[in-house]
């Protein structure tokens, strides 16, 4: 199995498969949150929730324990309303119901792209996957 395969493998396996029942193309969703490199990719992310007081609970998610569980007015003061609406539209779904899944769905993701507690290099293989991920959902 190639990285990409594997990669693809990690995010439906977390996220499930796509179902047009609850929105559709979440691992789209999560690709782009996780490879945008407008925001700095995972490393982004996880410097947004640092940089709105959510450190602990982005870091559990990292690190090795329990995953800390995060709420959907969290998700949109780190995300943003309107980052949110245009993720909402895209899967159709009101953004309420948006951050009711993503609350769920991100300390998983996030949990399992970070082996052993640590955020993948830039460099590295899994980012380079990513990569490739995300330009083919795009």
């Amino acid at each position: 199995m190639g990285l990409f395969d594997s990669i693809t493998s990690q995010l439906t396996g977390v996220l499930g498969a796509p179902n047009a029942a609850d929105g559709g193309d979440w691992m789209g969703v999560i690709g782009n949150l996780i490879n945008n490199p407008q925001t700095g990719g995972l490393q982004g992310l996880i410097q947004s929730f640092q940089d709105k007081g959510l450190g602990g609970v982005v870091a559990s998610w990292v690190g090795t324990g329990e995953n800390l569980p995060i709420t959907a007015d969290q998700l949109t003061s780190v995300l943003g309303q309107n980052h949110l609406q245009a993720m909402a539209q895209k899967v159709g779904l009101p953004v309420e119901g948006l951050t009711e899944k993503l609350s769920g769905l991100l300390p998983q993701v996030v949990d399992q792209l970070t082996p052993n507690g640590k955020v993948p290099e830039e460099g590295s293989l899994l980012a380079q996957g990513m990569g490739m991920l995300g330009g083919f959902m795009s």
